[in-house]
């Protein structure tokens, strides 16, 4: 399911951007931003592996549904080839 692939997507690209961050204590509803201490370059790397995982750029308008894992792995899902 791609809500599924969307979720490993999603969580593999913080771990590259913030690898001393553990996934798994991370809360769906809350920023990722906040949680994994990501400054604005660090998003915007993020940002890119998504786009990556997408094979398409992701438009500066979308950033805001990529705030949290639950509203992230809902605009990706769809999205992913």
């Amino acid at each position: 399911m791609n809500t599924d692939r969307a979720h490993h997507v999603l969580l593999e690209a913080v771990g590259l951007v913030a690898p001393d961050v553990d996934p798994a204590a991370l809360e769906p509803g809350e920023s990722l931003r906040d949680q994994a201490g990501l400054d604005s370059i660090d998003f915007l790397e993020m940002v890119a592996l998504l786009a990556d995982a997408l094979h398409a750029d992701i438009p500066e308008d979308d950033y805001p549904q990529l705030d949290t894992i639950d509203s992230a792995v809902a605009y990706l899902a769809p999205r992913l080839p």
